[in-house]
């Protein structure tokens, strides 16, 4: 079965929840203002598009692709990124509310977060070396068996790690920031 491919189309303040997209290619998309929450978005997929002022809340998202994809002022809650294809990875996300979502299990070295939330987002056993949280909150954020090599969470805030249960050479804390490496441990600091 030959695949429909979408090259160069603006969508925009459509409701896909309802009306469901069309499993395709798209390349060079740019979806504006649309909600796709609780849509199925399995098998689509999406090569350099840009998803802005979008709400992706609880889209399914099995063997989906993203591929050179930026996400920018978008709702993305409950989102289950390890269901994704895992060969062609590659995110952004900028001011982007990502909370109770997962990253189980993924390469993440190609992925952005500028100015996001990550609330009990959950990045166990991910690979994470050398990514920047750049001024992201993590509050709750599930960081177990992850590899945090080189990650840099200076300007981030609300973070727990445990040193012990994560690989954290190299990684970059700021000063204020170092007391969520010690959570476990019950002190307090003033």
């Amino acid at each position: 079965m030959n695949r429909e491919f979408i090259d160069s189309k603006e969508f925009k303040g459509i409701n896909f929840s309802e009306k469901g997209l069309k499993i395709a290619d798209y390349e060079y998309c740019t979806f504006i203002n649309c909600i796709f929450s609780e849509a199925d978005l399995s098998e689509l997929n999406f090569m350099e598009c840009t998803f802005e002022n979008c709400n992706l809340s609880m889209a399914k998202l099995y063997n989906t692709m993203f591929r050179e994809v930026h996400f920018k002022n978008s709702k993305l809650l409950g989102m289950r990124f390890e269901s994704c294809n895992k060969y062609f990875f590659e995110i952004d996300f900028e001011d982007c509310l990502l909370n109770i979502s997962s990253f189980y299990q993924l390469n993440l070295k190609n992925i952005k977060f500028k100015d996001c939330s990550l609330q009990e987002v959950d990045f166990t056993e991910a690979d994470l070396k050398a990514l920047v949280f750049n001024n992201c909150d993590l509050n709750g954020a599930i960081f177990e068996n992850s590899n945090l090599t080189k990650v840099d969470f200076c300007s981030s805030v609300n973070y727990s790690i445990d040193p012990e249960k994560n690989t954290v050479e190299h990684a970059k804390f700021s000063l204020s920031g170092v007391s969520g490496l010690l959570n476990k441990y019950r002190i307090e600091i003033e």
